[in-house]
């Protein structure tokens, strides 16, 4: 008798949202407590270059956010949303993350696998002020692909840093608007 493998479910809290990985079999919308979504990680790769690296967003474990930034005045009541993906357990491989097992609350609530951002990895960046953030993403349309796909995701969720990052990037948008004309 041949042996099955366990579903390996991922929850994607990022661009996984509106851009879904490979070999999925299923989907259901879920959230996280306890952990916050902030653009904290920088990216040389994805978002920007070597000399100039963009900013990616990651998922952080409250505690340890809060080490980092006491100054972060987005609200704990903030809610994770995301899509918990099961994804074909042949392809488990190919990720090459380090994966917590978290609570992924559903209506059929369940846990799932999740990549969370850690303080000691390199290219975590922690807390920097909403601004600076905002005018380093400013060029990416990612901000505003995810804060679409989490509105439409959940209608009745607020995720306060991402909506208050996408405010700041339609402000430099009008004004670079204005600037051109």
């Amino acid at each position: 008798m041949g042996s099955v493998n366990p579903p390996f479910v991922v929850f994607g809290y990022g661009s996984l949202i509106f851009k879904p990985p490979p070999h999925v079999q299923s989907q259901i919308s879920g959230f996280l407590k306890g952990y916050v979504r902030r653009f904290a990680q920088k990216s040389h790769d994805h978002r920007g270059t070597p000399e100039n690296p963009g900013r990616v967003v990651t998922l952080i474990h409250k505690e340890d956010w809060d080490r980092f930034s006491q100054s972060d005045a987005f609200p704990n009541e903030d809610i994770v949303w995301g899509i918990a993906y099961t994804i074909d357990p042949a392809y488990e491989a190919e990720d090459g993350y380090t994966m917590e097992i978290l609570d992924v609350y559903t209506i059929e609530n369940g846990i799932e696998k999740c990549y969370v951002g850690r303080p000691d990895n390199p290219s975590f960046i922690g807390s920097e002020p909403l601004d600076d953030l905002a005018q380093r993403i400013w060029a990416s349309e990612y901000l505003y692909y995810l804060a679409t796909a989490v509105r439409e995701l959940a209608p009745t969720s607020y995720d306060s840093h991402l909506f208050a990052l996408e405010e700041r990037l339609f402000e430099l948008d009008k004004s670079a608007r204005e600037d051109s004309n």
